[in-house]
């Protein structure tokens, strides 16, 4: 997955050169590469926002989540916005027909990309959750066994 600044910014190029092509009067068909890259910042973009809402807990101790998820928040609206705008483009062009079809796309691309690039992630996320819990239950028991071990032997157990 791409940070949401990258996604936005991918979002955007694209976005501008479905517009010009629109403008240009070229067919939809010609504009399938960069549809496609318009998707998939858009889905990243989603996943980012998705992630801002529901942090892993370790993220959330470290603060600055509530700027990141108004940065990701921000990027949406954006994104909405140009969401709203490609689909009065495309409509007035091409018919509503063809935004239906760009609709149905979008959401067959999502599939793709969460079953692709979405679930590797979240697998990743899981790793890192279990390696941060590991070690501090072991950072936890050396300092428990530390301090009886110093217990024990200011009593001359050991």
């Amino acid at each position: 997955m791409i940070d949401p600044i990258t996604a936005i910014g991918l979002a955007t190029t694209a976005f501008k050169g479905i517009k010009s092509a629109i403008n240009a009067g070229k067919d939809i068909q010609s504009m399938a590469g960069q549809l496609g890259q318009w998707g998939k910042a858009i889905s990243d973009l989603d996943f980012a926002h998705q992630k801002a809402e529901k942090p892993p807990w370790y993220k959330a101790l470290g603060g600055g989540v509530e700027a990141n998820a108004m940065e990701v928040w921000s990027h949406k609206q954006k994104a909405k916005e140009m969401r709203e705008e490609m689909r009065s483009y495309i409509s007035l062009y091409y018919g509503p027909s063809a935004w239906e079809e760009i609709v149905s796309m979008e959401v067959q691309m999502r599939k793709e990309q969460k079953q692709a690039v979405y679930a590797a992630e979240e697998k990743r996320e899981a790793i890192v959750n279990a390696i941060v819990v590991t070690l501090a239950v072991a950072i936890g028991t050396l300092i428990l066994g530390t301090i009886i071990y110093f217990i024990g032997a200011g009593q001359g157990k050991w």
